[in-house]
């Protein structure tokens, strides 16, 4: 199989993966009325859905290091599908919790997996992990809309049963086209001299730790500007007599433009390294938040706008790091724990603002906070290796 058409089917999987994701909480919507119960117990029944998807990415890790990564996606593609299947023709509350949980334990193996493999053996991993973001983002944004249709058009089952065939189409297809062994091991060499390399104890140490860190913080960064937004946007654009549905509308466009920002990233990521970017990025939303602090009517939505796109354009970055410096045969771990600790403290963002607003810490004092946060990483950055392992001029 070409490089190009792997890019293509693990492009198709993250797609995928985050669209599966994404499913149930629109379908719910339908679900309570059909089954004759409020939307907020159908959405506790989506509690298995997220908590298998974060525990199950140390264990993908482990046997992305272990066994053929590809033939692992190929096993995501099935299990995703299947686990659709099965929520489409469950007929109670037990079976479609089960489901949802099978259906999470299975998108878990595409992140340490999946991210794993775009950067095996690719001396351009910047522009190949950009673009795989990006539908990746496409499948968090396609997945609300095709849901909202299909459940109208036909039935919620729909929403399950149109995707999960054909996510059982391509990992089939996958499956044909390779000639997958799930018992061959997955390399423990880059495949080409010109690919990325690993390079000492020390210096895959303090990578890895930079990119912990980072995971932490900016995990607790990401989470809390997203989940805030509307509620942002609905206090500082109120003043200007902007109703609910324009709230809506500003939110969608913030989303819709910042997932296009990974793409530049990866170019330069694989022109100048990740050190300057990252560094520029962070100070970047340190003065941003700092600013969002005072920021009220329609500047407000602009440095919004400046701050969510620096934060999307930062996704690629901590992988691109994982891919260039670590050993392929530990990088299915590394990315594993990477995306543990960034789901792990993202869990805490809803309730962590729910406790801020409820003891009257509004806004003004919660992005100086998240500044603090980005200047903390800026400083963990600035730890980095001067110069990539392999000796050549090109900085990380």
């Amino acid at each position: 199989m070409s490089r190009t058409e792997l890019l293509l089917f693990l492009n198709a999987a993250h797609f995928l993966t985050h669209y599966g994701l994404l499913i149930f909480p629109t379908a719910a919507l339908a679900i309570a009325p059909a089954w004759g119960m409020t939307f907020a117990d159908v959405l506790l029944l989506g509690s298995p859905l997220y908590v298998a998807f974060a525990l199950g990415t140390l264990p993908a890790g482990w046997l992305g290091d272990r066994y053929d990564r590809l033939a692992l996606i190929a096993v995501a593609f099935l299990g995703i599908g299947g686990s659709c299947l099965a929520i489409a023709l469950s007929s109670g509350p037990v079976s479609l919790a089960a489901g949802l949980g099978t259906l999470g334990l299975f998108a878990s193996l595409y992140h340490p997996v999946g991210l794993a493999l775009v950067t095996d053996g690719e001396s351009r991993s910047g522009r190949a992990l950009a673009v795989n973001g990006v539908f990746g983002n496409l499948g968090l944004a396609g997945a609300a809309a095709a849901t909202g249709v299909l459940a109208q058009v036909w039935h919620w089952q729909a929403a399950f049963a149109v995707p999960g065939t054909i996510a059982l189409l391509i990992g089939g297809l996958l499956f044909a086209r390779s000639g997958l062994n799930v018992d061959r091991r997955c390399p423990t060499r880059a495949p080409s001299g010109d690919g990325p390399s690993s390079g000492s104890l020390p210096h895959q140490r303090t990578v890895f730790l930079v990119v912990c860190v980072s995971a932490l913080l900016g995990g607790l960064i990401f989470n809390m500007v997203t989940i805030a937004l509307p509620k942002f946007l609905d206090e500082r654009l109120a003043r200007n007599g902007i109703d609910l549905a324009w709230i809506g509308l500003s939110t969608g466009l913030v989303f819709a433009v910042a997932a296009i920002a990974q793409l530049p990233v990866g170019e330069l990521l694989d022109r100048i390294g990740a050190r300057p970017v990252l560094t520029a990025l962070l100070t970047a939303q340190a003065a941003l938040f700092l600013a969002l602090s005072q920021a009220t009517g329609w500047g407000a939505l602009v440095l919004a706008l400046l701050a969510v796109t620096c934060l999307f354009a930062e996704i690629p970055i901590t992988t691109w790091l994982l891919g260039r410096h670590l050993a392929p045969g530990i990088r299915s771990r590394a990315i594993s724990v990477e995306y543990t600790l960034s789901l792990g403290v993202g869990s805490v963002a809803a309730p962590l603002l729910a406790v801020l607003h409820g003891v009257g810490i509004g806004f003004s004092v919660q992005f100086v906070g998240l500044a603090v946060c980005a200047c903390a990483v800026l400083v963990a950055a600035r730890c980095l290796p001067g110069q990539s392992p392999s000796g050549s001029d090109r900085r990380i």
